[in-house]
């Protein structure tokens, strides 16, 4: 496996507890170390400047999540900056607000990502971000009344939905003859978006000139169902519904990685050959699918290119139904290990997995034929969809949409966890930036999650018998120490998919957070797409592979 030190450069430098302390000085209030992050409180006035030093003079040029919450006597949003060389250093940056007047300064001009960020933690919590330059609602109508995460939200209040009119942001108010705008509604329902998005387009003749994705119709509050089950059996159920058409392992790994950090929990290692191999499967499982839709929006083809991939995916589903029982909502992990070990007789599993892994090169090559090698489909992808390195950073993009644009980034290897340590793979990069590398990232990390399964089969073909431990002793009831918080992440198919706890001293958490790659990724969709085509906007969404029921979560 590709270590930190071949990619080319000298090893991340360390920056300790006592640099960032000097680094910060006195506009730090108080430290408020987290489980995975030194964390530092400072003035709200103070924000862009404190940031600002992170990334420049200290390298945390990752803001992979921002958690806002209120408690009794304040209001409180929590910066969790990482580095995209070494995602293993971190820091926590601590915004206390009084509780009569939430306001803060945005991190907005410091970090991109935090746009839709902050739009979401003043709709759902009620802090103010002062100087953000869109502070819109962003999951729920403009007209709602109050904010739900907020401590006196009234559940039962009426709330009356208007239908309002869309402006056109670049129509003047007078006519001018030398430009031809017009305002054109892409989705909610259609199937080049993926899902319920709206996409709020602005035309100047058939050029795109301003795009504004419009979430939120989707919004399951899974946070909340999080918050109110235990830890040890409620939770995990509910993260295969986050990226409800591939990802379930992969989702329900990083709450598991996430509470047994928290919790301090042993996984046995056999356990964990089996969480990497059925990650794995599910990785190749949300590639089919994601080749496959796109295919079916850029080139068109349904009958043969989707049908194909769908034909492939299917296999997958059904070594995952034998490993798991199910073949969409698995609920196969457990805190400590997973359910059971392989369906018997194992041989028979073994078998018919290795079977589909010697058929997968084939497959692959049937799909640059049919695809990659297809002159109309490299004009459609080739140099559309432009998202520079630095850019994808500033809006935190990461998996094959970060690195497809160049970005070495994984957290398998990175931030390691799991087997994967263990094995031999490597981390798959494109420097083209177009749509047309996005896409051969995610068929080359196919090929390379089919030798981790490989090497995880041999693992488990030759395991003794008396030391197939699945399952660790976990206790019954879980109460982590009050006003302990962790930031925990895993490298799902769409990127870093992570989950923020604050555990409050019972068998529930007091804040659950989801980090959603889809949530970030899809917020860098207007500069991949302003200056371009409507199809090369629609191909541009299609190369980022979001699900809505994750970006809205």
């Amino acid at each position: 496996m590709s270590t930190g030190l071949e990619r080319g450069g000298q090893p991340p430098i360390e920056v300790t507890e006592d640099d960032l302390e000097a680094l910060i000085g006195d506009r730090a209030l108080a430290r408020d170390d987290h489980m995975n992050a030194p964390g530092f409180v400072i003035r709200p006035d103070d924000v862009q400047s404190v940031l600002t030093d992170l990334r420049d003079e200290a390298g945390f040029d990752h803001l992979a999540n921002l958690t806002a919450q209120e408690y009794a006597d304040r209001y409180e949003s929590i910066y969790h900056l990482r580095k995209y060389d070494d995602p293993t250093q971190e820091v926590s940056v601590v915004v206390p607000t009084t509780t009569d007047d939430p306001v803060s300064q945005s991190a907005e001009p410091v970090f991109r990502t935090a746009d839709w960020h902050e739009r979401e933690a003043f709709d759902l919590v009620g802090i103010d971000y002062e100087g953000h330059p869109d502070p819109r609602r962003i999951l729920l109508p403009e007209t709602w009344q109050g904010h739900p995460l907020s401590r006196g939200y009234d559940q039962e209040k009426p709330q009356l939905v208007t239908l309002t009119e869309h402006a056109n942001p670049v129509q003047p108010d007078h006519h001018d003859d030398e430009s031809d705008t017009m305002f054109l509604n892409i989705g909610p329902h259609h199937p080049a978006t993926h899902g319920v998005l709206h996409i709020e387009t602005v035309l100047d003749g058939e050029t795109v000139v301003d795009v504004d994705p419009d979430i939120g119709y989707l919004h399951r509050c899974e946070e909340q169902m999080c918050q109110q089950g235990t830890y040890r059996h409620q939770i995990m159920p509910y993260p295969d519904r986050w990226d409800y058409v591939s990802a379930g392992l992969l989702n329900e790994w990083a709450y598991a990685r996430t509470a047994e950090d928290l919790a301090d929990i042993e996984v046995p290692e056999y356990a964990q050959v089996i969480r990497t191999m059925g990650a794995e499967l599910c990785r190749i499982a949300s590639h089919m699918l994601a080749l496959a839709t796109f295919a079916l929006d850029v080139y068109g083809d349904f009958t043969a290119i989707f049908q194909y991939g769908m034909r492939d995916r299917e296999v997958v589903q059904d070594i995952l139904e034998d490993l798991t029982g199910q073949r969409l909502m698995f609920n196969y992990f457990r805190l400590g290990g997973v359910a059971w070990d392989l369906p018997e007789p194992r041989e028979e599993f073994i078998e018919k997995t290795r079977d589909f892994l010697d058929e997968l090169p084939a497959k692959v090559d049937e799909y640059n034929d049919l695809l990659t090698g297809n002159e109309i489909f490299q004009i459609r992808t080739h140099d559309t969809g432009i998202l520079e390195p630095e850019v994808a950073k500033q809006y935190g993009c990461t998996g094959p949409v970060a690195r497809g644009s160049g970005i070495d980034y994984d957290l398998r290897r990175d931030d390691p966890y799991g087997y994967y340590d263990n094995l031999e793979w490597d981390v798959v990069t494109e420097d083209g930036c177009d749509n047309y590398s996005r896409v051969l990232v995610r068929m080359q990390e196919v090929e390379e999650s089919a030798k981790i399964i490989e090497q995880c089969l041999d693992l488990l073909e030759d395991w003794p018998e008396d030391e197939r431990t699945v399952q660790s002793n976990v206790p019954r009831t879980l109460k982590p120490d009050a006003d302990t918080e962790i930031y925990r992440a895993v490298e799902g198919a769409k990127g870093e998919l992570g989950i923020y706890i604050r555990s409050d001293g019972t068998d529930k958490p007091g804040r659950f957070k989801i980090r959603s790659p889809c949530f970030h990724n899809l917020s860098a969709l207007p500069e991949m797409s302003e200056g371009e085509y409507v199809p090369d906007l629609i191909a541009s969404l299609g190369s980022l592979d979001i699900v809505l029921g994750e970006v809205d979560r």
